[in-house]
């Protein structure tokens, strides 16, 4: 039987890990965990863990969850995270929450984000996306100027929001998803002000669209199938979790993948005369730099991950961005390869809370990468680049190129 790596090596590994040099370039000290402590113990107890196989199984086993959201256990550490909008709306949505309520509401919002409802906004993505191209200036920031307003665009187009509304969501969800990291007194305070503006907006609207039904999935959402439908907390909170990740993530994907593949120029120009890889390109940018790195999970019942017995009531850290990178599944993973034939990154999780908006992902992606490098095969990337600092979330606040 394995054992729990713990010990003056691993906090040192850990205090690189949440160092600022450690978030921008995480790769290096997930390859140490992996070699020298792939289930370490953290200094606040969690146990993290950095190897696929690892990783793959804790998100499967029904034994590991999240807990019930009513008991009185603490979310961020807090015990008074039922106060906090921001953090009361992550912890109560379907991304933290176990079966059964987990499985009905997947089953609600399934029937109304459809494979043929996503099927249908590539045309609409095409268009948005050569009108954003042609809106480019020779130096321009790629977030702010196409990797922003594109995937805001199509979930907001999705989801029924007039484009006029859109910009104002920027600032706000990523007020909102800074707690998935850091819940300091500002921070909270940011964040319950900005999810209280975007669930306010929200509200208004799901009325507005009670009254006049549209073609979109706010709209589709509140359409009762007799098989016990979404209340209106539970609609407001799935439509507001939808939002801030339909393009918070995506945004880090179109601005991860540009950096990867400017600085693969084989890549590049292997896309540029092949285009229909796109459809395997986005899993493959993800994989090399996921837009999301760690999972967070509790142990229900005791279980055993990688030969290690846990018990109920621990916590982990499953790190997908690690796990992306093991060598034990893929061959030479610190290579960029767009033909890769060994698939099943972790980018979009796994189990039941495999990602819903995955299918989307992959569309924008798929769309947008040809597109970009088609209309500016010089794009460069310049100085200097803005990286989002966090350990969950991957991805630049400002993305300078030259075209």
């Amino acid at each position: 039987m394995q054992q729990i790596a713990t010990g003056p090596r691993v906090e040192s590994l850990l205090s690189d890990l949440v160092s600022r040099a450690g978030r921008d370039d995480p790769y290096p000290v997930y390859a140490a965990l992996r070699r020298e402590a792939p289930i370490a113990r953290s200094p606040e107890g969690s146990l993290l863990l950095t190897r696929y196989a690892d990783c793959s199984a804790a998100l499967r086993d029904p034994n590991i969850g999240h807990g019930d959201p009513t008991d009185e256990q603490d979310v961020a550490g807090l015990t008074d995270w039922r106060e906090h909008l921001s953090l009361r709306q992550f912890r109560t949505s379907m991304l933290s929450i176990d079966p059964p309520s987990h499985t009905r509401l997947r089953r609600l919002v399934s029937g109304a984000f459809t494979p043929r409802r996503v099927a249908g906004l590539q045309p609409f993505i095409a268009t948005s996306t050569e009108q954003l191209l042609d809106e480019m200036a020779p130096e321009c920031d790629f977030i702010a100027t196409f990797a922003f307003p594109l995937p805001i665009a199509v979930i907001g187009e999705l989801l029924g929001i007039p484009r006029a509304d859109q910009s104002q969501f920027q600032h706000l969800a990523r007020d909102w998803t800074q707690v998935l990291d850091v819940t300091t007194p500002r921070i909270l305070a940011r964040a319950d002000v900005a999810a209280g503006h975007i669930r306010e907006y929200l509200a208004e609207l799901a009325k507005e669209r009670r009254q006049r039904p549209r073609e979109d999935l706010l709209s589709a959402m509140q359409g009762s199938d007799g098989q016990d439908p979404m209340n209106d907390d539970e609609l407001l909170t799935m439509a507001a979790l939808l939002f801030a990740a339909g393009f918070e993530t995506a945004t880090h994907l179109l601005g991860n993948g540009l950096v990867a593949l400017l600085n693969h120029p084989d890549q590049r120009d292997l896309l540029a005369a092949k285009p229909d890889l796109a459809a395997g390109a986005a899993d493959e940018l993800l994989r090399f730099d996921s837009s999301v790195q760690i999972a967070r999970r509790k142990v229900l019942r005791d279980t055993i991950i990688g030969g290690v017995k846990v018990s109920a009531g621990e916590r982990l850290i499953v790190c997908l961005g690690a796990a992306n990178h093991d060598p034990d599944r893929f061959t030479d993973p610190g290579r960029l390869d767009l033909n890769r034939a060994d698939g099943g990154a972790m980018s979009f999780g796994g189990g039941i809370h495999y990602c819903l908006g995955a299918p989307l992902a992959r569309l924008e992606a798929q769309v947008a990468f040809p597109a970009v490098i088609r209309r500016y095969p010089e794009l460069r990337v310049g100085a200097p680049l803005h990286r989002r600092v966090s350990l969950t979330l991957r991805g630049f606040l400002r993305l300078p190129v030259m075209t």
